[in-house]
């Protein structure tokens, strides 16, 4: 059976340690080295060719994040696997953006470090629950802001349908029929949804509305 090859990067002694120790466990992964720093760690990737690299983040002389960029920008193949005792999302975030297959807290039990490790030897990634839960609120705020810069998205539901009314031609009398509503109360909606998507002319506004998929030609 071949083992999976893992380098462990740490600046503690003590973590190394403990960490080849119950790495021995494992009957199918091999620790070939050790290093005390992200300079020494790539250094160590270029000697021992190892196949994934534990990655601590918080190091001297050359820290876990920039590590993990030239180690990916130079040996793509070799995955790396965070683990650290950070996981907030100025940790998470950076990591996984430069080239991280994974992240585990340095307080997870041997089972997670063991499956995270053979995840990612065999080609997936893996987030522990606290890493994955940073990442799910990090992509819903980026939406709630992209949200909250589409003009369409400051449109009220009445506003929406006004839209799609008047860009399938109807005139503001025809769309207070339909909405069962005053002309003047049509008149005012249109005014206001095309000053919130900063349209001044109706051609502009069937455009949008083709764009967004509101109306087809």
């Amino acid at each position: 059976m071949e083992k999976t090859r893992v380098l462990i990067v740490d600046d503690h002694t003590l973590i190394r340690d403990g960490i080849r120790a119950l790495l021995a466990l494992a009957t199918d992964i091999e620790v070939v080295g050790e290093a005390s720093n992200g300079m020494e760690g790539l250094d160590k990737v270029r000697e021992l060719s190892p196949q994934l690299v534990l990655m601590d983040l918080a190091m001297p002389i050359m820290g876990g994040l920039e590590a993990t960029r030239r180690i990916r920008k130079e040996f793509p193949d070799v995955k790396v696997l965070a683990l650290t005792q950070y996981d907030d999302r100025d940790y998470i975030v950076p990591v996984i953006e430069a080239g991280a297959r994974g992240f585990v807290s340095k307080m997870a039990a041997f089972s997670e470090l063991s499956s995270a490790i053979h995840t990612i030897a065999n080609g997936g990634s893996f987030l522990s629950p606290s890493a994955a839960a940073v990442l799910i609120d990090e992509c819903q705020l980026h939406v709630n802001t992209e949200d909250e810069k589409d003009p369409y998205h400051q449109l009220t539901d009445r506003e929406r349908e006004v839209l799609k009314l008047v860009a399938e031609g109807y005139t503001a009398k025809e769309i207070a029929a339909m909405l069962v509503i005053s002309v003047r109360t049509a008149e005012s909606y249109k005014t206001t949804m095309m000053q919130k998507l900063d349209i001044h002319n109706k051609t502009d506004l069937i455009k949008f509305a083709i764009r967004r998929g509101i109306i087809t030609l």
